[in-house]
């Protein structure tokens, strides 16, 4: 990712040239001075020094959280248990989420988006750490996907969902927390995370015509944006139950789609 210049100097003066002895016959002069023998001095050639060669800067962390998991609904003992939720109380663990009217659920979706945003930003030079490693387990809770972006010291954390509203509302948002966990200027990389994203998602789906503004919202009552200490947003992609974005939702080339939007935010977010 860096590329190492490397200075050479240029050589001595080159030492003085003989007569040729090609075999032709040569005349000898005489004069009246003894004859003397030059003497011959060669020079060391100069030496050159490297250039100072530039560390190549680290791969920026990304965490991707794909919401819920496919194995939450078998376990309601574990997903319902209490968790913090960043504000003093608690939440549930998790949930498990919604599904298109056709039965598509969520946290297939966010699986397969979220595995797709990951080989884009792994192709970019960027390392992705996934908040779970398949679709068949159970949780993690959202207490501990919010605290791994700073346990592995990521520039950004990008949770991506799948809304379940009224079926005629449609169009995509951004979530960020209300109560900037991580201080001013944590919240001040969030809201840019967020436009970033809102400004890549919209050449694929509108913006929310049922909530938040211009595409972007601000809650506090979830547990994943309110206990991260490093910019962090959900993305809902679309309204799950509205029947145009679930058709877009559901299909591999509408997945595709959304997570070539979502990998442009996130590199756009990281000047790549």
């Amino acid at each position: 990712m860096a590329s190492v210049l490397l200075l050479t100097g240029c050589g001595g003066a080159d030492p003085a040239a003989s007569p040729a002895t090609s075999g032709a016959p040569t005349t000898a002069r005489t004069t009246s001075a003894p004859a003397t023998t030059a003497a011959t001095t060669t020079e060391a050639p100069p030496t050159t020094t490297p250039a100072p060669t530039t560390p190549a800067a680290p791969a920026p962390v990304v965490v991707l959280d794909p919401g819920h998991n496919g194995g939450n609904a078998a376990a309601p003992g574990v997903v319902d248990a209490p968790v913090p939720d960043g504000t003093g109380g608690t939440k549930p663990c998790n949930t498990t989420g919604t599904s298109t009217d056709a039965g598509y659920p969520e946290h297939a979706f966010t699986w397969d988006t979220a595995l797709r945003v990951r080989d884009l930003l792994t192709a970019a030079g960027v390392q992705v750490v996934l908040t779970r490693d398949d679709d068949t387990g159970v949780g993690p809770c959202v207490d501990v996907r919010g605290q791994l972006g700073a346990q592995v010291g990521a520039a950004a954390f990008v949770g991506i969902h799948g809304d379940g509203a009224a079926p005629g509302g449609r169009g995509f948002h951004v979530i960020t927390s209300s109560l900037d966990p991580g201080g001013p200027a944590v919240a001040a990389g969030t809201q840019a995370l967020a436009t970033d994203l809102r400004d890549a998602l919209t050449a694929v789906e509108p913006v929310s015509d049922y909530l938040g503004t211009d595409g972007l919202d601000a809650r506090g009552d979830l547990a994943g944006l309110n206990l991260n200490t490093v910019p962090a947003v959900y993305v809902e992609c679309g309204n799950m139950r509205n029947a145009t974005d679930a058709a877009t939702m559901s299909s591999d080339a509408g997945r595709q789609a959304l997570a070539q939007q979502l990998a442009a935010g996130i590199l756009g977010y990281l000047g790549r």
